[in-house]
């Protein structure tokens, strides 16, 4: 009843603020100054429609980005919480050292290939090199700055080729093989002590009659191309 007498001596114009009933002082309530009572009926009225409906949409808009916010964040303390050395998975193995040595004629220190990651017989093969500061070419190439010789990288690459060329299931043979030319070859990047260098090799064109093979390679490091050439090689007895 209190609550009800107050608003209507405040919304009505015809009202005045002395008709309070005067147990509404006692609840807290006061009654406005009388100038406050002009002003207030001078003014127009405004009409809200559904105001709360205004306040619920910006909340909800609000609790979506502050959920999208904390699952990105979820995501990148899910990432921080996992040791770096368990982040990125090891290289495949489709031919190890041993089956490597089976089908090159190549040893140390001039076997540069160390595993094969990927093989399509008769297509390409995929394999890695890994650069270590104990290769027997760092203390000449150089002292002070280690750096792989690019012909190293090239001889490298033309052993992943072999490893096509070689494969009896294909056509080839376990004879040797030997450069027979290089063409459009571009060193982009030097590779340091510590680097993994992958190299894919792909037979282009085979000339079984002649044994000779075009093949293109490139070599990568982090992703990046660091060497890629045109190579022609040649398949035959060492005599």
């Amino acid at each position: 009843m209190e609550a009800t007498a107050f608003s209507n001596s405040f919304s009505s114009p015809h009202t005045s603020h002395s008709t309070l009933n005067p147990r509404s002082l006692d609840h807290g309530f006061l009654a406005p100054p009388p100038a406050f009572s002009q002003r207030t009926n001078s003014l127009p009225r405004i009409s809200v429609s559904n105001p709360r409906s205004r306040v619920l949409s910006v909340a909800s808009k609000n609790r979506s980005n502050f959920i999208t916010r904390c699952s990105a964040n979820g995501a990148e303390n899910a990432d921080k919480e996992i040791p770096i050395e368990k982040r990125y998975p090891a290289f495949p193995t489709v031919m190890d050292i041993n089956q490597i040595r089976e089908i090159l004629p190549h040893r140390f220190p001039f076997l540069l290939v160390d595993r094969v990651i990927e093989y399509n017989p008769g297509v390409s093969a995929v394999a890695i090199k890994n650069v270590t500061i104990n290769d027997n070419f760092f203390p000449g190439h150089f002292p002070e700055r280690p750096i792989m010789p690019g012909v190293l990288m090239i001889e490298a690459m033309a052993q992943v080729g072999g490893l096509v060329m070689l494969q009896p299931d294909v056509g080839g043979s376990r004879e040797n093989f030997f450069f027979a030319g290089i063409d459009k070859v571009r060193f982009r990047k030097p590779v340091i002590a510590g680097d993994t260098l992958v190299m894919r090799m792909k037979l282009v064109k085979l000339q079984k009659r002649f044994g000779i093979a075009k093949m293109e390679g490139k070599a990568y490091v982090g992703g990046e191309v660091v060497c890629e050439g045109e190579f022609l090689m040649a398949t035959g007895s060492s005599e």
